[in-house]
C-alpha cells in the first residue's frame, strides 16, 4: 500500500482536500496488559550467552556458558521490574539484562531454577493481575 492509499483510506472524504499539503503522521503504541514471549533454553553454543551480552557489564569476568536462558517480554514495559522481583524471589536465578524501556527480562541459571521462576512469573502476571499470558516455551 503506497503512503496515497493510506491516506485516501485514512481520510476517505477528506483526502481531496489535504492533497499536496504537508502532513505529520506519527506512531503511537498503546501497550497492553501481557505477556507475549516467555521461553527457556539451554544453548549449547557459548556464542549465544557472548550475543545476549552476558559476558559484559555487571556481569564482566562472570561465566554463564552452560546455563539456562529464560527470556520473557512484557507490555507495558514497567511490568519487567515487577517480573524481576517475582523471578528472583522464586528461583535461584540471576538477572542476565533487563530493559524496563522495552520489557524484556532474560534471567540465567540452572534450569529447574530457570524454569521454576519463569513459571510463576507468568502465573502471576495470569492470576494476580490479570495480564494476557502466553504459554512458557522451552527448546
Amino acid at each position: 500500500m503506497t503512503k496515497e492509499e493510506l491516506l485516501e483510506k485514512v481520510f476517505h472524504d477528506d483526502f481531496e482536500n489535504l492533497k499536496g499539503k504537508t502532513l505529520r503522521m506519527t506512531r503511537v503504541r498503546v501497550p497492553g496488559r501481557e505477556v507475549c514471549l516467555a521461553h527457556i533454553m539451554n544453548p549449547v553454543d557459548e556464542s549465544v550467552y557472548h550475543n545476549l551480552g552476558l559476558h559484559i557489564g555487571v556481569h564482566e569476568g562472570e561465566d554463564h556458558i552452560g546455563e539456562s536462558i529464560g527470556i520473557i517480554k512484557f507490555t507495558p514495559w514497567e511490568a519487567t521490574v515487577v517480573a524481576a522481583d517475582i523471578a528472583m524471589k522464586s528461583g535461584n536465578v540471576e538477572i542476565g539484562f533487563m530493559d524496563r524501556f522495552c520489557g524484556t527480562l532474560i534471567i540465567t541459571g540452572r534450569l529447574a531454577d530457570v524454569q521454576c521462576s519463569v513459571e510463576e512469573v507468568v502465573r502471576f502476571f495470569r492470576d494476580e493481575l490479570n495480564f494476557r499470558t502466553c504459554r512458557v516455551q522451552r527448546s
